[in-house]
């Protein structure tokens, strides 16, 4: 066991991972859950960042809106979020008060309200949520790529549900959702900061060890089987630009062959960031920016990898340039694809796109609020050890490893592309 770091799994299934930094007096607290949109069925879409948002709503210690002016006044943050496989519920505090969130997660954790005007009031929240998305091309490609690409397995729908569902979803469904999901067999918590772990490992112990835990659910998703041919997916509607959705086949994150795809996505499109709450870096270096944005073929090019349960997507998005045309952009970007298919990178390249995606992930990792973030997220789909042997198993990758990926995962008729044209404005008002 590392120094001033502790992982324990509590008699009722929780797992507390600890972890002790005194470079500021703050503490930062995540609980975790492994639920989100992987864990719904059709009719219940949505569920997961429904009950999200039901988590702020109160509970009989707690009501609503007694929180957001304790930690606001001692000078805190918090929020939450709601991913494919996890939600996660977040604040960073002054150490000293940081066993008020505490309290707060141990009870919601079992004793959230989920009164009905509540349930009727962000019903209409979400509501606006999703048709404010609505309104952004980009998301309505990406939904219909990611739908695509995932036919069978529960990753085909977003995270934020189906308008459909988010319209008859009642009070019971959701607080069944909550009631199977949230029980301290299914949760980590996760906390870093200007703590001494033991006594911190008591409080939680007191708090958490008392809650009762139960069977734990089971995921009856089905596997996605192999495409055998490209799936291309025409889309029109209000707009000023072309985009292009590419995706390809990827690995889980607990796959060995996660390393080399991080490096081959740092290498095409530029070094993804796995800390979804931190930044990006410049992608200039990489091979797409250079053959699509410096050629004027595209106004801009991205790419990225996510780390999931489940084998999940390789995304690359480009915004067409104003008077190119889609096919010379599929064109180069296919050249592109078929160069690191045929010969490894050189030496030098890889060195400079795993300098890259060290950087990047050193960036996510720097401040306590990402320590704490890494000591449960890492758990969502793996272990810590993860997290801890992240950088050696990044400098162990080889060219041929890049190459070995490259032809095995970027393949087109495995491939959902998607393309999304602005209509005929006076055509569609004539």
């Amino acid at each position: 066991m590392n120094e001033g770091f502790i992982r324990k799994t509590l008699e009722n299934g929780l797992l507390v991972s600890l972890k002790e930094i005194r470079t500021a007096p703050i503490a930062s607290a995540w609980m975790w859950y492994r639920v989100g949109s992987r864990n719904e069925i059709p009719g219940i879409t949505g569920a997961s960042h429904w009950v999200e948002h039901m988590q702020f709503k109160g509970t009989a210690a707690y009501p609503n809106g007694v929180l957001d002016r304790a930690i606001s006044r001692l000078g805190g943050y918090w929020n939450a979020m709601t991913h494919l496989d996890w939600t996660t519920y977040f604040s960073t505090m002054p150490a000293e008060h940081i066993d008020l969130i505490l309290k707060l997660e141990a009870d919601r954790l079992h004793g959230s309200l989920f009164t009905e005007e509540h349930v009727a009031s962000e019903r209409t929240v979400i509501i606006s949520e999703r048709q404010g998305h609505e309104n952004n091309p980009g998301f309505l490609l990406g939904e219909a790529v990611q739908a695509a690409a995932f036919r069978v397995h529960s990753y085909h729908h977003h995270v934020i549900g189906d308008m459909t569902d988010l319209e008859r979803l009642t009070r019971e469904d959701l607080y069944y959702h909550y009631q199977t999901h949230y029980q301290p067999g299914n949760a980590v918590l996760a906390v870093a900061g200007a703590f001494e772990p033991e006594s911190m490992l008591e409080k939680i112990e007191e708090l958490f060890g008392r809650i009762p835990g139960h069977e734990l659910p089971v995921f009856s998703g089905r596997e996605e089987p192999l495409r055998v041919g490209e799936y291309r997916i025409e889309m029109e509607g209000p707009g000023d630009s072309t985009f292009i959705d590419l995706v390809y086949p990827a690995p889980r994150g607990a796959d060995e062959d996660f390393f080399p795809y991080l490096v081959l996505d740092s290498l095409l499109t530029g070094a993804s960031n796995l800390n979804l709450f931190g930044g990006g870096i410049s992608n200039k270096t990489s091979r797409l920016y250079q053959a699509l944005v410096e050629r004027e073929i595209a106004v801009s090019v991205s790419g990225g990898i996510q780390v999931t349960i489940d084998p999940f997507l390789y995304q690359i998005s480009i915004t067409i340039h104003p008077g190119r045309k889609v096919s010379e952009a599929v064109q180069a970007l296919e050249e592109e694809v078929e160069r690191l298919k045929s010969e490894p990178p050189p030496d030098t390249e890889l060195e400079r796109a795993v300098k890259q995606a060290r950087a990047l992930f050193a960036y996510g990792s720097e401040s306590i609020s990402f320590q704490a973030f890494w000591l449960g997220f890492a758990e969502m789909f793996d272990t810590y050890d993860w997290f801890e042997t992240y950088l050696d198993r990044l400098a162990a990758v080889t060219p041929e490893d890049v190459q070995r990926v490259a032809q095995e995962y970027l393949v087109r008729q495995q491939r959902v592309l998607g393309v999304f044209r602005p209509y005929d404005r006076e055509a569609a008002h004539g």
